[in-house]
């Protein structure tokens, strides 16, 4: 997902898809998951300069991707499509409200339910055995950069070093996310929940557990290849208007009844209900592994508190 929080900051994608030739160049690939220079050119009745030029103006504001593939009469460019969304702020965040942002690493979950199929890695190696949930509590967990697992969760303390004297007015957290099937299966449903401090604040329901043909643009080399190669970046907000992912209002659960401030200990919650229609697992991607180099990110805006007097807050 490309997350704009401007109409200014959307220019260069707003005149990449200025052209038909481009949207049509972006409709291929949607259907075809990828294709190589030559099978667009043809497709699309045009030379391969021209062509070059497009995808070009497509990759530099990160809408499709591209990769070199050996073929027998050399190395030939294959083309895919990088976001699944285009979110679009079109009015800007309060400038009256301060944010702290932080991030989270794949494994520093303080607790954790899991069922196979499932497993975690790290850049370099896998933790212990897959399959195998007791390996979720091995040291190593701390230095994961994937997690999988059919059903259950992964609990996460948010970091909360907001100044003193603050409330929480919003809470944004930027995760990339699929299911988990066995292999690979671009179409494996699963409702995946999230719970603040306990609350289930909605849910969220994953198209699959994308690969196959298509290898993470970060996911290291020695990943096996019918192993989750990538997810979908979400972002989920909670306000005092309600919960949303992707803007898309989920729940209307608001910050404000979780009364969050400077102390306030903060628990994010990501999982897969054994009584959710479709049980088809989770995947977190952290930065060396999936479409996009990050952990899961937080932002936490915040604003002075109302009661506030001598460094103690007013209590009824």
């Amino acid at each position: 997902m490309l997350h704009i929080l401007s109409l200014d900051d959307g220019l260069d994608i707003f005149k990449a898809l200025g052209s038909e030739i481009r949207v049509e160049i972006v409709k291929l690939l949607l259907e075809n998951k990828s294709m190589n220079m030559n099978e667009l050119a043809n497709k699309l009745n045009i030379t391969n300069g021209a062509l070059t030029s497009h995808i070009k103006k497509l990759e530099s504001c990160g809408i499709v991707t591209t990769s070199n593939e050996s073929a027998g009469h050399g190395n030939q460019k294959i083309c895919s499509i990088h976001v699944d969304k285009i979110l679009i702020e079109l009015q800007p965040p309060e400038e009256s409200e301060n944010v702290y942002n932080t991030e989270v690493k794949v494994g520093h979950y303080s607790d954790y339910n899991v069922y196979p199929t499932c497993g975690l890695a790290t850049p370099n190696v896998l933790i212990g055995e897959v399959d195998d949930p007791r390996y979720f509590a091995h040291p190593d967990r701390y230095n994961a950069d994937i997690l999988w697992f059919t059903k259950g969760y992964v609990e996460y303390l948010i970091p909360n070093f907001i100044p003193f004297s603050q409330k929480i007015t919003q809470l944004t957290i930027s995760a990339e996310l699929s299911s988990e099937a066995p292999g690979v299966n671009d179409v494996w449903p699963s409702d995946i929940s999230f719970y603040l401090n306990d609350v289930f604040i909605g849910s969220w329901t994953s198209p699959g557990d994308f690969g196959g043909n298509v290898k993470g643009i970060f996911t290291p080399d020695w990943w096996y290849p019918n192993w989750n190669q990538y997810g979908l970046l979400k972002l989920l907000v909670i306000n005092r208007y309600g919960t949303f992912i992707d803007g898309l209002k989920i729940s209307d659960v608001t910050i404000n009844q979780f009364d969050l401030d400077y102390r306030s200990t903060i628990k994010l919650r990501l999982g897969v209900d054994e009584n959710a229609e479709h049980v088809g697992g989770l995947t977190i991607f952290g930065k060396s592994f999936g479409n996009y180099s990050q952990d899961i990110q937080i932002s936490i805006n915040y604003a002075p508190m109302e009661n506030e007097t001598t460094g103690q807050k007013e209590r009824d």
